[in-house]
């Protein structure tokens, strides 16, 4: 279970998802996750001026491993 974020997802696409960070406390808004294709797989877009600990960054990682694994399988 995450401490200080929560991932929600917003849209569904075709092929791919589009999912909000938001933090738990507040449901504010503080990135992104969907998918680039440039590089061909889901990535991390932080919003402005957001301060990132390393737990929310691995808690950020566990998920797009998850994502791209879920992509890839389908």
């Amino acid at each position: 279970m995450n401490k200080w974020i929560k991932f929600v997802l917003i849209e569904e696409k075709p092929k791919t998802k589009v999912y909000s960070i938001q933090t738990i406390e507040s449901d504010l808004e503080i990135g992104m996750i969907k998918w680039h294709p440039a590089w061909r797989k889901y990535c991390f877009f932080p919003d402005e001026n957001t301060v990132w600990s390393t737990s929310c960054l691995y808690e950020i990682s566990e998920f797009l491993v998850e994502r791209n694994y879920v992509h890839k399988e389908n």
